[in-house]
């Protein structure tokens, strides 16, 4: 129960990796606080805020579901305060809700930009805001963002560049972020996956092949909540990838995570 009774707020939480962070969290005693759009089911995704809260319950921990759409400022403050009223404060804060599109600029509408834009940087910079005054209060406070080290290589930018912007929009935030609230010791760091993570976006970057070559969730969660019991005062400013966090964790074996046994995981977009 390395975690118990902080308080971690992730956005994008009803499936995939924010699901698995969820999870990891509460299995180690932290209190979940769930935000995610995902109320009822969807046709094609699996997950929503109560099919993860039951699975958080089932393994012994607390979840608040707080239906929330990152584009909305009301709603964000809305679901923090919910938050705050309920747990007592706000110890971490994982932005991992995100929208993804692979496409170039002239296949780029106007409409998708923004919603790229809208819930990868601008989500990212208002829930962060959100929690400030709470993360001040805290012994030791987090903002983790699933963004990418800034890598400004024309193989990361042209193939898709209008998603390449906002994810390097939010790794921006970070080395901002990471210095501006350093002397009151909030840490802000940012995760990657090392290699493709088998969720529902899959379908958009590699499909079916792609997929058995990718490694599930919980190697992200655990990499998060490692990051997450770091000292804020010392940690901060860094562009982790899940695996180099796990090894610094004494992990060595890797293919336990690993889809279909023995396949070589496919290294994820950002990764060198």
């Amino acid at each position: 129960m390395i975690l118990k009774g902080k308080v971690v707020f992730v956005t994008g939480a009803s499936r995939g990796i924010g699901r698995a962070i969820a999870l990891e969290a509460a299995q180690q005693g932290a209190k979940v606080v769930l935000a995610a759009r995902s109320v009822e089911p969807h046709p094609q995704l699996a997950g929503t805020l109560g099919s993860v809260a039951a699975d958080v319950t089932a393994a012994g921990g607390e979840a608040l579901v707080c239906p929330m759409d990152v584009r909305s400022e009301d709603e964000i403050d809305r679901a923090v305060a919910k938050a705050v009223d309920t747990f007592g404060g706000i110890d971490a804060l994982v932005n991992n809700a995100g929208a993804l599109s692979t496409r170039g600029t002239e296949r780029t509408s106007a409409a998708r930009f923004d919603l790229l834009y809208q819930t990868n940087v601008r989500g990212a910079f208002l829930a962060t805001r959100a929690c400030l005054s709470h993360l001040r209060k805290s012994k030791n406070p987090h903002v983790l963002m699933i963004a990418p080290k800034p890598l400004l290589k024309s193989k990361w930018l042209a193939p898709h560049l209008p998603y390449t912007v906002s994810k390097y929009g939010m790794s921006l935030l970070v080395i901002g972020m990471a210095e501006e609230f350093r002397e009151p010791g909030i840490a802000v760091n940012a995760l990657w996956p090392r290699t493709y993570i088998a969720t529902a976006a899959m379908n958009l970057v590699g499909g079916e092949a792609a997929a058995r070559r990718a490694r599930r969730p919980e190697i992200v969660a655990e990499a998060a909540c490692a990051i997450l019991r770091r000292s804020s005062r010392t940690c901060s400013g860094n562009f982790y990838l899940d695996e180099e966090v796990l090894r610094e964790e004494g992990v060595t074996d890797f293919s336990g995570y690993s889809v279909e046994p023995g396949a070589e995981p496919l290294p994820d977009l950002f990764v060198e």
